[in-house]
């Protein structure tokens, strides 16, 4: 996995005030608790005593006690309490697990994923408009035996839609996809489409023959691993694509809206939008789930066409992040 990144890797509905939460990220298990304060904290999960999951353990007074012999740990992954030793005894700084550096914004949990030799000087990269107390959302969370890279080009493929979506989003069957405009910076991508119905005489436009293009539908991509898709000023479709290992990701899809402010009605629009999205997804994962290889790079045996103009752009951001790891190795 690429580091000296910010990942969404929770839901931070996932981490209970008096319970630890085991979970496999990056291809490392992480346990997940709060502290006396109520912020969620992330360790390594292994004891550094006999290699316990600390995840089977038990959250007191917002410190972490280990299942096995009751080794407490606090926030920072210090032991702060030998039971075998007596309550007086003093713990040595040889008794600790690698904490992480986490951020709670929006509800997501970030964790930053980076070499020893660095430390984040910034915050994790957001969506702002989805942190307006105007949106509310409802979420659902997926299981997808792929690589990250794949679950996240499905949401950049623009072409795939009357395909297989022919029954929901794709009805209507425009298959003429012009341009994409994609505007990228080094980490973030905004992409336009326009789709029209081929009646045999149109062709696509190229991304500069697209005019007033900001008229569109605009979909982003947030490096790492979060996406946005902006239907109108009131209704958005969030997801943030976790990488578990080399073959499996948590998929976080959140449907947002702000034009129903009633309490009961918001939740029931809230439920039928995140419904409809699962709908969606799994009609995605049907499909997805079958590619090969199950990851994807820069450069690989793929004939890609000018409709997978964000997706190329994705590769190379990604193939740019690789090589500036392997020059800081």
């Amino acid at each position: 996995m690429i580091q000296n990144e910010w990942y969404a890797v929770l839901s931070a509905k996932e981490v209970p005030h008096d319970a630890p939460v085991t979970f496999k990220r990056l291809g490392v298990k992480f346990v997940a608790f709060r502290n006396g304060q109520g912020k969620i904290c992330i360790i390594e999960d292994r004891c550094c005593h006999r290699g316990a999951s600390l995840g089977m353990g038990k959250v007191h007074g917002g410190h972490l006690e280990c299942p096995f012999h009751g080794f407490v740990y606090d926030e920072n992954g210090c032991v702060v309490k030998i039971p075998a030793n007596g309550s007086r005894a003093k713990v040595t700084e040889i008794y600790k697990v690698k904490k992480y550096i986490t951020r709670e914004i929006g509800g997501m949990v970030y964790l930053w994923w980076g070499s020893d030799h660095f430390s984040p000087d910034y915050e994790p990269a957001v969506f702002e408009d989805l942190q307006s107390p105007d949106f509310s959302y409802s979420e659902f969370i997926d299981y997808w035996p792929v690589h990250y890279t794949r679950a996240i080009e499905n949401q950049l493929d623009v072409i795939h839609l009357p395909f297989v979506h022919k029954t929901t989003i794709g009805r209507g069957g425009r298959t003429i996809i012009s341009g994409p405009v994609v505007k990228a910076s080094k980490n973030h991508m905004k992409f336009y489409v326009k789709a029209d119905v081929d009646d045999g005489n149109n062709q696509p436009l190229k991304p500069s023959e697209i005019k007033s293009y900001e008229n569109l539908n605009a979909l982003e991509f947030q490096f790492p691993n979060i996406w946005h898709n902006i239907i109108s000023d009131k209704l958005r479709v969030f997801a943030a694509f976790a990488p578990v290992d080399e073959e499996n990701t948590v998929i976080y899809i959140r449907y947002y809206q702000s034009f129903m402010k009633l309490p009961l009605l918001k939740q029931v629009v809230n439920r039928l939008g995140i419904w409809f999205s699962i709908i969606i997804l799994r009609q995605d994962k049907r499909v997805v789930i079958t590619q090969e290889p199950k990851y994807s790079e820069y450069r690989m045996n793929e004939k890609l066409i000018q409709g997978d103009l964000p997706i190329v752009e994705f590769r190379k951001m990604r193939a740019r992040k690789i090589e500036e790891d392997d020059n800081v190795l």
